[in-house]
């Protein structure tokens, strides 16, 4: 089993940032990707970010240029740098990992962007 742990989450007014983290632990053996996604009320979960095992980066047209994915191999913990904040960007975030065949999900952390 594996679990995640999320943090960083809250409150920002609309051009701000904050820095979400996901620690991952117990039965890891190889992590092939790690990613963040996020459900905004009312609406689907949407890709935001990933990253997979090369390095290699993916993210959804509406946050290129303003989020930042990132990872530290050493501690699996995947990071989301999110800069520029928009109101539309309030949701919760979810992180996940791939690892060992198998798709993991964390609990959720709410983002609210507003003045």
């Amino acid at each position: 089993q594996v679990q995640l742990v999320e943090s960083g989450g809250g409150l920002v007014q609309p051009g701000g940032s904050l820095r979400l983290s996901c620690a991952a632990s117990g039965s890891i053996f190889i992590i092939n990707a790690m990613g963040w996604y996020r459900q905004a009320p009312g609406k689907q979960r949407e890709l935001v970010a990933t990253i997979i095992r090369d390095g290699s980066t993916n993210y959804a047209d509406s946050v290129k240029g303003r989020f930042t994915i990132s990872r530290d191999s050493a501690k699996n913990t995947v990071y989301l740098q999110m800069n520029s904040l928009k109101p539309e960007d309030t949701a919760v975030y979810y992180c996940n990992v791939f690892s060992n065949g198998v798709l993991y999900w964390g609990q959720g952390t709410q983002v609210t962007v507003s003045s």
